[in-house]
């Protein structure tokens, strides 16, 4: 059996490896370490996200270092400032045992002041970004005359995200004489051009199919209404009481709406997006790495370099619009030879992307429904009776409330303790899961003049209503969703498109509940107004089916909310949901 002593590397670093509790080096690294170690080849390496990459370089790098010349030696360039502090960080573990090596991160949205500070008093490895590398070279506050190393790693995701010509510009200050390393999951023409570019002859090493997925990931599909998106969502999450998951979305907004109601809806959420200041960044990823937080949001930017151990899930909100990064963002569970699950929320439409991603990453999707509300409650419920199981007892904490507890409970057999215990927490749950709607698309059935469309499982008409509510009251379309369903008691899938106003809106509701709508909100009042609904008078339009234009979520979407509501207690949206983890 391979082990990291028969590798090469030396006994400081060996020690490094150890306090770390690492054992054997990982196929990448089993492979890329003795060619590294060796100094004066360029090399290309293609493995899946979450095989050990920055060991795999990060090692070798150490080991040439001269730590007695305080000038930068080594360059690691990197997409995000997440995997900018994951990898300096790595390395400052590595060396723990060399002595005195100076490693430095340079990354955008923290203080350039500080960091030139540090580049000043020397440093032996710079781990940047591309943009805060540009305006420090810009400054002529950093020398790279004598970099010996340059290590380019997810080398696809900094072209991804248009870093080519910021790439081009720092290596020009590079030394032509340095080696050069490269490190991708992926190997799109424009790496392949880069390699070309700025190697001689690199030694490329391939560790599993070029593109292809992690072999410990299953990767599962349910197909959905766009509106229902978010409804299926909660229900996934429900379904897997010990998630810790990530759920990535296309936009900045997106993440950060969904993150808000699904922290509204009672579930510890929250999200990671360019917009959060890094002092934001690093809170939420402490809470998420502490498991604080049970499900992080996320865009890809943001994502990159999350190394989080233990993910199980991985949810694809929406499919991303490169196909590979599809590969990226399964990488994120199933590291370190652990298993995983990639989950993607599409509707019909989004099948043939599914197919495009079964080839690239060579694997199968499996189409699974999304569970009924039975279902969920019975996962949720031997979810407790596990942690029940396994708890640990701390008798010396306990043993003073003994003889009280005993006393309420003697009266009780054994089978009626446990079921009144059972009961407590799943009863909120029959409850909150009562009548809950079927989610999943059924066949699409063709109409006579030959489109296509998703039949409602009510089968029902829609009738097209008035309120003098809109924007200029602070509601999004995700607000003014939550304020019917909480107003009128009625459940969010009876609520279809709602055209959002200035001073009014319209929104569509199915026929059985409009007289409901009518006499509830006689003698409603919003911020001391009476508010007014009628049925509309434009056309008096009715429709079958979804909505056009983008549509609603279950529950809600955005983080404003109207002055009065509750913290996500509404009757019948969705929101107020019971949560064992809280209690237990």
């Amino acid at each position: 059996m391979t082990t990291f002593e028969t590798l090469g590397l030396q006994e400081p670093i060996l020690k490094g490896i150890q306090d770390l509790g690492f054992i054997a080096p990982t196929p990448i690294q089993e492979k890329a370490i003795p060619v590294l170690l060796g100094g004066d080849r360029d090399f290309v390496g293609l493995a899946q996200t979450g095989t050990g990459k920055t060991a795999a370089f990060g090692l070798p790098l150490l080991q040439q270092i001269d730590i007695k010349q305080r000038h930068p030696q080594g360059l690691i360039l990197c997409p995000t400032r997440e995997l900018c502090l994951q990898i300096t960080n790595d390395l400052k573990n590595f060396s723990k045992h060399l002595g005195d090596v100076s490693i430095v991160a340079v990354y955008g949205g923290s203080s350039i002041v500080q960091q030139l500070r540090d580049l000043k008093r020397g440093v032996h490895i710079v781990v940047a970004t591309p943009g805060r590398l540009l305006d420090i070279i810009e400054r002529k506050a950093v020398n790279f005359t004598n970099v010996r190393y340059a290590v380019l790693d997810e080398a696809d995701e900094m072209l991804n995200m248009g870093f080519q010509e910021d790439i081009n510009n720092i290596l020009s200050n590079t030394p032509d004489g340095k080696t050069t390393w490269l490190f991708s999951a992926t190997m799109p023409q424009e790496v392949r051009r880069i390699a070309q570019k700025y190697m001689t002859d690199p030694f490329e090493l391939t560790v599993g199919n070029k593109n292809s997925g992690n072999v410990n990931i299953e990767h599962e599909y349910y197909v959905v209404r766009p509106r229902e998106k978010y409804a299926a969502l909660k229900r996934i999450v429900d379904f897997n009481p010990e998630i810790f998951g990530i759920v990535f979305t296309r936009t900045k907004i997106e993440s950060q709406e969904i993150a808000e109601s699904l922290i509204r809806d009672g579930y510890d959420a929250d999200a990671l997006h360019g917009d959060l200041t890094q002092q934001q960044r690093d809170k939420v990823m402490k809470r998420f790495r502490e498991r604080s937080l049970q499900v992080l949001v996320a865009t890809d930017v943001a994502a990159r370099g999350i190394d989080v151990d233990n993910v199980t899930h991985v949810i694809n909100y929406e499919l991303p619009d490169d196909v590979e990064n599809y590969t990226h963002r399964s990488g994120r569970t199933a590291r370190a030879g652990k298993s995983g699950i990639s989950i993607a929320i599409i509707s019909g439409r989004d099948t043939g992307k599914i197919r495009q991603i079964e080839r690239v990453i060579g694997k199968k999707f499996t189409k699974v429904d999304v569970p009924d509300g039975f279902a969920v409650c019975e996962k949720q419920l031997f979810g407790l009776v596990h942690k029940v199981h396994n708890v640990v007892v701390n008798e010396e904490q306990i043993e003073p409330y003994l003889e009280r507890i005993f006393e309420e409970f003697a009266a009780m057999s054994k089978e009626e303790i446990i079921k009144r215990f059972a009961s407590l927490e799943f009863n909120q749950f029959l409850e909150y899961y009562q009548d809950a709607p079927d989610l999943n698309v059924k066949e699409e059935r063709r109409s006579l003049d030959g489109t296509t469309g998703d039949r409602r499982s009510s089968g029902g008409k829609f009738t097209r209503l008035f309120i003098n509510l809109g924007s200029v009251d602070d509601f999004t379309r995700g607000d003014m969703l939550r304020y019917l369903c909480d107003t009128s008691g009625v459940r969010g899938n009876k609520i279809g498109r709602i055209d959002l106003k200035g001073v009014y809106s319209f929104f569509e509701v199915e026929n059985d509940v409009v007289a409901k709508f009518q006499e509830v909100f006689k003698k409603a009042e919003y911020n001391g107004r009476s508010v007014r609904i009628e049925m509309s008078q434009d056309g008096d339009k009715r429709r079958s089916g979804g909505g056009s234009g983008r549509p609603p979520r279950e529950g809600g979407s955005s983080g404003r909310r109207w002055e009065g509501s509750g913290s996500g207690s509404g009757s019948g949206s969705g929101s107020g949901r019971p949560s064992f983890k809280k209690r237990y």
